[in-house]
């Protein structure tokens, strides 16, 4: 590895984890208002969804998204997980699990 390859890997590295690490800094210096705060709240539960609902399809160019059957069968038994338990580390583990059954034996 020269030492060119090390500077850009540690300046990717900088760039990347600099703009995570500043809003933190900043926002513990001070108080946001309620109203930020509550807004906030939801953005963590937004990214969350558009990640699971963009995985539920499968785009196809110049047709309607199909359903990904296997993410969709391990949502029903980690939906009812989640309404039963509303523990983020058994909604995990159960989604994992399922997936990891259908993909056994589908395969």
């Amino acid at each position: 590895m020269t030492t060119y390859s090390l500077l850009i890997i540690l300046g990717c590295g900088l760039v990347t984890w600099l703009p995570r690490v500043i809003p933190f800094i900043l926002v513990r210096k001070f108080q946001l208002p309620n109203v930020v705060t509550q807004f906030l709240s939801y953005v963590p539960l937004c990214i969350l969804t558009a990640l699971f609902v963009q995985n539920l399809f499968v785009a196809k160019e110049g047709h309607f998204p199909d359903f990904n059957v296997e993410y969709c069968l391990a949502t029903i038994p980690t939906v009812i997980v989640a309404f039963l338990t509303k523990n983020l580390m058994c909604i995990v583990v159960t989604g994992m699990c399922f997936m990891a059954l259908i993909r056994y034996f589908m395969i």
